[in-house]
C-alpha cells in the first residue's frame, strides 16, 4: 500500500546521500525527526523512482529501494530511546516500504500501538502489514481502529481494499463491495488530488462491476477514477494502476487501450509474469477471433453450405413479427440487417440474425465469444457478457439479437493489425436461441478473482 505522507520533493528533505553521510558514530545523536526525514526520504525514493530513473530501470527498482532501505535501518538501529512507541512506529514504517511481508514490521508496530493505543499512523502500518501477510481480519480491525481517533485518507483507502475481501455469501460480498465503494469516496473527498485514492475507487468499481450486473455505467466509473489517478505520478508509477486500468478497458472491448496498458505494466514491473501473461492472453484472443472470422469458424465448405440453407424465419421466434415488446411496455419495430449494414454503436430497430460457427474458447469465462454468420455468409465475433458458465451454444444454434452493439475493432500492437466485427451483449436474455427467448437461468454475473495484494 502506497504511503503519501511523504512531503513534496521541494520541501525540505533529507536525501539518500545526506542518508548516506551520517556516520555510525553518529547515529546514536540523531534527533526523531531527522530519523522521521529519513524515512520520508525512503519513501519518495520509492513512490517518484522513475523521476531520476529511466522505465528501462525498473527491474532494479526493488533491489534499490532495499538498499536504501538498509541505509535508514543503519541510523534506526543505532538509535537511542528504541523503547518508544515513535520509534518502533518509524521501524515499522521503514521495513513496510517494501512489498513483501516483513515479520520485524509486525513486531515492531504491535508494541508501538501497545505503548500507544491512539498512535493512529502506527495502527495503519500495522493493518498494511497484516494485509500483506493475508491476514484479512487483523487488517480491517487495525484500519477501524486508526479511524476512532478521526478520518484519515490512508486508513479509508486502505480499509477499502481490505473489504473487497470480505464476505462469504455473494451478497455478503456485494454489501462490502458497495461499502468499499463508499471508503474510497470518503478518502477523496479528504484530499481530492491524492492519486492512490483515486486508483483504489477504481478498483473498488471495477469489483462492484463483477459482483453485480456488469453495468456499463459502473465501469464507465471505474474508468474515469482510473483517469483521475493516472495524473499523480506515484499513482501513475504503479504498474497495478495499469494492469487494473487495462482490465477494464478489456471489458470495455477497447482493446487498443487494453494491450497499450498491458504493456505498459509490464514495463514497470518486468519481473511480475500476471502482468506479462494479461497481454499475451489478449493478443491470443484477439488473434484467435480474427483468424476464426476469416475461415468461418473452420466449418466444412459442405457444412458451410447446409448450414446456408438451413436460416428458417421460425428460428427468430418472438422477433418473426418484425417487433417486440419494449422493457416500457412498447411496440418496437425491429427489421433484419445483415452484418454488414449494421453501423458502430448501438443499432436501434435493427435485428441480426445468424447461425453460430464456433465457440472461442479461452481461459477467460467472460465475455462468452461465439462466431456468427448472417444470411450473406458475412461473419464476426458475438461477446455475450453475464451469461452462466454452464450455458454455451452448439455449432448451427440460430442467434436472434434486437438492436445489437457494434463496436468495429481495429488497431495495430506489435507488429500485428487486429480487424473485425464485434458485437457486443450485455446480457443473454436478450437474445433468441433456436426460436425462443433465452430464459434467466442462463444469466450469471463474472466474478473477479482477487488476491490480498497492495493495491
Amino acid at each position: 500500500m502506497a504511503d503519501t505522507s511523504v512531503p513534496p520533493a521541494q520541501q525540505e528533505k533529507i536525501c539518500a546521500e545526506q542518508v548516506e553521510q551520517i556516520s555510525l558514530t553518529e547515529t546514536n545523536t540523531v534527533s526523531m525527526e531527522t530519523t522521521k526525514a529519513a524515512i520520508d526520504s525512503l519513501y519518495h525514493f520509492r513512490d517518484h523512482y522513475f523521476d531520476d530513473h529511466g522505465i528501462e530501470h525498473a527491474i532494479h527498482k526493488i533491489s534499490d529501494v532495499g538498499k536504501e532501505l538498509d541505509k535508514v535501518m543503519t541510523i534506526l538501529d543505532n538509535m537511542e530511546d528504541q523503547a518508544t512507541a515513535q520509534y518502533l512506529y518509524l521501524r515499522g514504517r521503514a521495513l513496510n516500504v517494501m512489498p513483501e511481508y516483513d515479520v520485524r514490521a509486525e513486531e515492531a508496530l504491535t508494541k508501538a500501538v501497545k505503548l500507544d493505543p491512539h498512535l493512529s499512523l502506527a495502527w495503519i502500518q500495522l493493518g498494511e502489514t497484516f494485509w500483506k501477510h493475508s491476514d484479512i481480519e487483523q487488517a480491517r480491525d487495525c484500519f477501524l481502529g486508526a479511524l476512532n481517533d478521526g478520518p484519515d485518507k490512508v486508513a479509508l483507502r486502505n480499509l477499502s481494499m481490505v473489504l473487497r475481501q470480505c464476505g462469504k455469501t455473494s451478497q455478503e460480498r456485494i454489501k462490502m463491495t458497495e461499502e468499499s465503494v463508499e471508503k474510497a469516496k470518503e478518502a477523496i473527498q479528504l484530499d481530492v488530488k491524492d492519486g492512490i485514492s483515486w486508483f483504489i475507487l477504481g478498483n473498488a468499481y471495477l469489483s462492484l462491476f463483477f459482483s453485480t450486473t456488469q453495468s456499463d455505467r459502473i465501469m464507465k466509473q471505474c474508468v474515469s477514477a482510473y483517469q483521475q489517478a493516472e495524473r499523480d505520478l506515484i499513482a501513475n508509477s504503479s504498474a497495478d494502476m495499469h494492469h487494473n486500468r487495462a482490465i477494464a478497458y478489456k471489458f470495455q472491448e477497447e482493446y487498443g487501450l487494453a494491450l497499450k496498458g498491458f504493456a505498459h505494466a509490464v514495463a514497470l514491473d518486468p519481473l511480475s509474469e500476471e502482468f506479462a501473461n494479461m497481454e499475451k492472453k489478449l493478443i491470443g484472443y484477439l488473434e484467435h477471433v480474427q483468424s476464426m472470422i476469416m475461415a468461418k469458424g473452420k466449418v466444412r465448405p459442405k457444412k458451410l453450405t447446409s448450414l446456408t440453407a438451413s436460416f428458417r424465419d421460425s428460428d427468430l421466434g418472438p422477433y418473426s413479427g418484425g417487433s417486440y415488446t419494449g422493457p416500457k411496455g412498447d411496440a418496437v419495430t425491429l427489421k433484419e440487417v445483415p452484418i454488414a449494414d449494421l453501423t458502430a454503436d448501438k443499432n436501434e430497430e435493427k435485428l441480426l440474425f445468424g447461425k453460430v460457427l464456433c465457440t472461442i474458447l479461452t481461459a477467460d469465462p467472460v465475455p462468452h465469444t461465439v462466431i456468427l454468420m448472417d444470411r450473406q455468409n458475412q461473419c464476426c465475433a458475438v461477446t455475450i457478457y453475464n451469461l452462466s458458465t454452464d450455458c454455451g451454444f452448439n455449432i448451427g444454434d440460430s442467434l436472434a439479437i434486437p438492436e445489437p452493439y457494434v463496436q468495429d475493432v481495429d488497431l495495430q500492437h506489435k507488429d500485428h493489425t487486429y480487424q473485425f466485427r464485434s458485437i457486443r451483449v450485455s446480457s443473454p436474455v436478450v437474445m433468441v436461441c433456436n426460436g425462443r427467448k433465452m430464459s434467466k437461468d442462463v444469466q450469471a454475473p463474472a466474478v473477479l478473482m482477487t488476491e490480498a495484494k497492495s493495491d
